[in-house]
């Protein structure tokens, strides 16, 4: 075979890897040129394509969590097939799921947040209000947001651990620095668009 003629029958097999096919001297883009799925060298995810690669979850903090971010992530894991543990002391209410798991663990302090720990891996989703947890979860590369949609980071971690520990001395001192306001909408909504921004790279199997 000629040179020139070998090079084209490599560019041919390159282009229709890629979703190309020549027509006369030239190459034009066509879907139908992909090879199966097996042998796909890449793969591109949509916000709203079931999960068919990943193999990570989310993990709830649920004791303190508010029903409406439940309800939320009730709705993801339909959505996206993605599996959503709650870890309680206490019998959580969910709907009948495959893709949804309740985890009551036994009474006393941490028992909840040490079952969390131990069970969640790197790359995991996890939905906690509590800042020492938190800690530990960046510190094991878990993504961790609250039920207001802050994003913990370990750029920010360690402010919030020192604000908490504040907050503990002054009220150690009888100070009375009251609670956190109740979830309003902002709250709700912040929550679901980091929740989405978190999960388009959670179903493609990329790191958060």
């Amino acid at each position: 075979m000629p040179h020139s003629a070998r090079i084209d029958k490599r560019l041919h097999g390159i282009g229709r890897q890629f979703g190309y096919r020549r027509v006369g001297h030239r190459y034009t883009f066509s879907p139908s040129c992909f090879p199966p799925p097996s042998s796909t060298i890449f793969r591109i995810v949509q916000p709203n394509q079931k999960n068919i690669m990943s193999d990570n979850q989310i993990w709830v903090d649920a004791d303190a969590c508010p029903r409406v971010v439940k309800d939320i992530l009730f709705r993801a894991a339909k959505r996206l097939e993605l599996t959503v543990t709650l870890v309680a002391n206490q019998p959580v209410p969910a709907p009948k799921s495959r893709f949804i798991t309740t985890v009551q663990v036994g009474s006393g302090f941490d028992v909840a947040d040490n079952y969390i720990v131990q069970h969640a891996k790197a790359g995991d989703l996890v939905i906690t209000a509590d800042i020492p947890l938190a800690a530990e979860l960046v510190e094991n590369d878990c993504a961790v947001i609250n039920p207001r949609g802050e994003l913990y980071t370990a750029d920010n971690i360690r402010e919030r651990l020192n604000m908490r520990d504040f907050m503990d001395t002054l009220r150690g001192s009888g100070v009375d620095t009251g609670g956190p306001p109740a979830l309003n909408q902002t709250d709700r909504r912040n929550f679901a668009n980091q929740l989405d921004r978190l999960l388009i790279k959670l179903v493609a199997g990329n790191r958060i």
